[in-house]
């Protein structure tokens, strides 16, 4: 039986202007073929785990030509694999989508089209533009700024002239010179106020008001660049009285967070309801240890604990997960008590309905080994599921209380590197407004991914002071949140971005 095609509309850029429907059919794809039009927050938040498919530049960067795009959309589908061809904007807006689907349905592929917020739309209502208002435009109309290597110019200007509306042209930088001429051979008045807007909805947004006689000099003092679109009529003189988003604490910013994908989703939520662009590139991933005799035979007598240690939310996780699959009932743990190292574990054991019994005020694991040795443990039998490196400085701090403990491997850090985000590219095109460190592995995983990249113009928000020695052994600016907490680093954040003083190590 043949796959099935998605076409999918990313919307302009913002994640947050991705579909609900388009989220839940990229979750559930086995292949995703998408171009460089979509947003790199979304690209950054792509499973690699699925098959990727960039067939927006091949090397040497010239474009995939469309047919060979159609013949991987069929390959893929014929293979019986649910394949999503997520598009910039709108799939049916000058996307070529239509080309597409004409060529799966000649070849009795199904396929379903999941519609996109188009950048006609939002990018100038990202900017305080309405593209249409009772007081100025009863109509709005997109244009494209390209025309056909073959044929004749097929836009009426003068139509577009009469009709009093708003004219929206997308793609219309490199064309803005032909765009004014014809306007203004068509009669519009070169008072009407105009706007040019970049990279509408990310942190590279820029906005250029005009008229339209003085749209084309302003912009080239501006040294606007792709991608922008260009908005003519009078809404444009609500940009200024309406704009919004230019007031979000974290308005323009570039953050990039590094840890593990399952961990990231509350942060990146957070800042970028603040107006910051987050491009969610983990540098560690955690793997699952394969089946250890040592956990198994700890489940079997887990009552016989006096206490279990978790040093991570990670741990957590996968020690209850390997519960539920070995069905073991969990009112077993009824007479143990529970230590964690900090706020994040604490939060992810609250989770499963049990509340810590011990945590330490600093985060990290000698002072929650110290903390635990005072309660009296002499005797007591300590059970530490954790990574495969764990700190070395708790379990002999346990021991020497007079406790028998049991350190077992639960699942192992490495490095990790995105298939579709190169971090090294990324902060050479652009340099992010700040780095944020979870620990010391993501600083390594950092590094490793990014080898090469000057560290000393980066400026890294760490979550603990353990971490930012590790950023400041690569010469990275660090500073460090007063606590190891989601709310502490967040307030960090925002105070460095803002320009408030805060410690730098």
């Amino acid at each position: 039986m043949p796959g099935k095609v998605w076409l999918v509309g990313a919307g302009p850029g913002d994640i947050g202007l991705l579909t609900v429907k388009g989220k839940s059919v990229i979750e559930k794809a086995d292949v995703i073929v998408y171009d460089h039009l979509v947003g790199m927050e979304i690209l950054s938040s792509l499973d690699d785990k699925k098959k990727l498919i960039n067939v927006g530049k091949l090397s040497g960067h010239h474009p995939i030509p469309q047919e060979q795009i159609n013949r991987i959309l069929v390959e893929e589908a014929e293979q019986g694999q649910r394949v999503v061809r997520l598009k910039g904007g709108d799939p049916f807006l000058f996307g070529r989508g239509g080309e597409e689907l004409a060529e799966l349905q000649r070849c009795g592929i199904p396929f379903e089209v999941v519609p996109g917020v188009t950048s006609s739309l939002a990018v100038p209502a990202y900017n305080g533009i309405p593209v249409t208002h009772r007081d100025y435009a009863s109509s709005v109309h997109i244009i494209t700024g390209h025309k056909k290597r073959e044929g004749e110019e097929s836009v009426d200007y003068e139509a577009l002239v009469r009709s009093k509306g708003t004219l929206v042209f997308l793609m219309g930088v490199t064309a803005l010179p032909d765009i004014r001429r014809k306007l203004l051979e068509a009669g519009m008045d070169p008072k009407v106020p105009a706007a040019i807007l970049q990279e509408g909805t990310t942190a590279g947004q820029r906005k250029v008001t005009a008229t339209v006689g003085e749209l084309e000099e302003k912009a080239r003092e501006a040294e606007i660049r792709p991608p922008a679109i260009i908005v003519v009529g009078d809404v444009c003189r609500l940009a200024e009285t309406l704009s919004w988003r230019e007031r979000l604490p974290l308005y323009g910013r570039r953050i990039v967070l590094t840890r593990p994908r399952k961990l990231m989703a509350a942060l990146a939520e957070r800042l970028r309801a603040e107006g910051a662009e987050v491009l969610e590139v983990p540098t560690i991933q955690t793997v699952e240890l394969d089946d250890d005799q040592r956990l198994v035979c700890s489940f079997q007598k887990i009552e016989k604990y006096d206490w279990i240690v978790f040093t991570s939310q990670i741990g957590v996780r996968i020690f209850f997960e390997q519960m539920q699959l070995r069905k073991i009932d969990i009112r077993r743990l009824s007479g143990v008590r529970f230590a964690v190292i900090g706020e994040g574990t604490c939060g992810a054991l609250c989770e499963r309905g049990i509340y810590a019994d011990v945590m330490p005020d600093v985060y990290d694991g000698e002072s929650l080994g110290k903390v635990l040795a005072g309660q009296g443990i002499r005797g007591s039998r300590i059970l530490i599921p954790r990574a495969e490196k764990g700190n070395e400085q708790l379990v002999p701090i346990l021991e020497q209380a007079g406790a028998a403990v049991e350190d077992i491997p639960i699942y192992r850090t490495s490095f990790y590197t995105s298939q579709t985000v190169s971090v090294k590219k990324e902060i050479q095109k652009r340099k992010p407004d700040l780095v944020v460190f979870t620990s010391s592995s993501t600083v390594e995983g950092f590094v490793d991914a990014a080898k090469g990249l000057d560290y000393s113009e980066i400026k890294a928000a760490c979550i603990g002071v353990q971490t930012a020695r590790t950023a400041s052994k690569y010469g990275m600016s660090c500073y460090t949140a007063a606590k190891a907490t989601l709310e502490d680093l967040i307030g960090l954040i925002c105070k460095i971005l803002n320009g408030k003083d805060t410690e730098n190590l």
